[in-house]
């Protein structure tokens, strides 16, 4: 290539990297974040206190899919997709079914009894680490593979470079869209959706007009716990499994909640989708779209090797920065939920 078209292509060059480094990347994070805060805004919206145990609930639907490829190996080549993905809607149900046992045994006695919303919190803290020590009582504290054998790689030439994603990260974007969709349409179409709405709206007014409390707490349990399950596999599916998979992305997973609009599932998505994206782009390097400036800049200007917002080490800050900037400009969240008290 001469040095004209070398220096045409570098443009598209850097352009297909920020596609990859930056888009794809911010929409994988932004994708599960997703996941886990509509399921921490609905128990929120519906049962008043936030669940710290949701993380680690995603991680147990993560090992129960793993579970599942041991009892059915061959499942996935049925169909050419992996056996975990496949092996998923079982893997949803069985965790949406530990997620009712667990409002049954630990946080359905103390709403019974009345107590304080804090008190349920402090509650959800200690599930949080039961559930921690049982997964490593009986998993280990190793890491595991949900995807066997080599991932699947799909390239989009552009110019003389690739867009790369991984089939992984095809169906964690395929899933969350479908998710998305079929939520919102259970929400507005079906009579639970709208009884769920009306009692995150006002509890004791849904009670009045005969709806049943019970029925939309155990609704809501089995979509949050469905949907942990989902967020949990599809990440392990494309890094590793291990028993802190998805404690360490918690409180990320809460701001993005927060962010939406605390109680608004549509918030939910959206706050996953900002705190995932702007998480992403803090600490992309961006000295690699400057380069191709380099000829045109004057001399006294000299790109770094590193310009990155946030140094990687200190990228968890970034969701609580969005956190702290958007409730200052909206304390209700993007979508107007509820306040904090």
């Amino acid at each position: 290539m001469t040095e004209a078209g070398l220096l045409a292509a570098l443009p598209i060059n850097e352009f297909v990297f920020f596609i990859n480094k930056a888009v794809i990347a911010g929409l994988i994070i932004g994708s599960i974040y997703a996941l886990g805060a509509v399921g921490v805004t609905l128990v929120f919206g519906i049962l008043r206190f936030a669940h710290f145990a949701h993380g680690d609930m995603m991680t147990s639907g993560a090992f129960i899919a793993l579970l599942l490829m041991l009892l059915a190996p061959g499942a996935g080549a049925l169909v050419g997709l992996p056996t975990a993905f496949v092996l998923l809607p079982v893997a949803m149900l069985l965790t949406a079914g530990l997620a009712v046992v667990l409002d049954r045994w630990f946080y359905r006695p103390l709403r019974v009894a009345n107590v304080r919303p804090v008190v349920i919190v402090m509650a959800s803290v200690g599930v949080m680490l039961m559930m921690q020590g049982v997964i490593r009582l009986f998993a280990g504290t190793g890491t595991r593979q949900l995807y066997v054998g080599v991932k699947d790689i799909y390239r989009l030439p552009v110019g003389n470079a690739n867009i790369v994603v991984t089939e992984p990260q095809l169906l964690l974007f395929g899933f969350t869209a479908v998710a998305i969709v079929a939520l919102h349409l259970f929400l507005t179409r079906s009579r639970l959706g709208k009884a769920m709405r009306a009692v995150s709206d006002n509890a004791d007014l849904a009670r009045v007009s005969g709806i049943s409390i019970e029925q939309v707490v155990r609704t809501t349990w089995i979509i949050a716990g469905a949907l942990a399950a989902a967020g949990g596999t599809l990440l392990a599916l494309d890094v590793t499994l291990k028993p802190d998979l998805s404690f360490n992305i918690l409180l990320p997973i809460f701001a993005a909640a927060i962010v939406g609009g605390i109680g608004q599932p549509y918030g939910a998505v959206a706050g996953g989708l900002l705190v995932g994206f702007t998480e992403t782009l803090a600490v992309f390097n961006w000295s690699i779209l400057l380069r191709p400036l380099r000829p045109v800049l004057p001399e006294w200007i000299e790109i770094p090797n590193q310009l990155a917002l946030v140094p990687t080490e200190y990228k968890i800050v970034v969701p609580f920065f969005i956190l702290i900037a958007v409730l200052v400009w909206r304390p209700t969240g993007i979508f107007r939920g509820r306040l904090i008290k």
